[in-house]
């Protein structure tokens, strides 16, 4: 099963995905694949990773993986890839193409994997060429994403609604 739960900055994606991780996991713990690269010494990013640890430590083992889904995401095990964001974030400079390869590969897998990516599509047309690429990445991943899920969520103020 792979499934997409999208919506805004803190509109509880990740707690609903978790709930969604563990009813698939049923008897095993599942792999929290977190994607954020803490190489840039930003403290409020910091305590943002603490209180994800804190939530999962006793329900998910945790996977530090910034760029590479592939490496760490096999058969038969159940994955909750927080974020998607944090991982196109980490892989700016490489093609769109092997973006959308590397989720192929991994949506190929019998794993069960549930992708929590956030929303920036309904802002303004960012002035500076990185933000544009990030911004236009989220999208055109995130429509790769929907066409290779089972399920699809819209996220809002943690209500969660089925699109697909």
């Amino acid at each position: 099963m792979k499934i997409l739960y999208f919506g805004g900055q803190k509109s509880g994606k990740t707690s609903a995905a978790s709930h969604k991780t563990l009813e698939l996991s049923s008897n095993t713990k599942p792999y929290y694949v977190a994607t954020y690269d803490n190489s840039y010494n930003d403290s409020s990013m910091q305590t943002r990773i603490d209180k994800h640890l804190e939530e999962r430590v006793d329900d998910f083992l945790t996977i530090e993986e910034p760029k590479d889904l592939v490496k760490v995401i096999k058969d038969d095990k159940t994955y909750l890839v927080d974020c998607v964001s944090m991982w196109l974030f980490n892989n700016l400079d490489e093609e769109e193409k092997t973006l959308k390869e590397q989720l192929k590969t991994i949506c190929s897998t019998k794993a069960n994997i549930v992708f929590v990516l956030n929303d920036v599509s309904c802002g303004v047309i960012p002035f500076d060429s990185q933000s544009r690429r990030f911004v236009d990445f989220s999208g055109l991943i995130g429509q790769e994403l929907v066409k290779l899920c089972n399920e699809v969520y819209e996220v809002k103020y943690s209500i969660s609604k089925r699109l697909k």
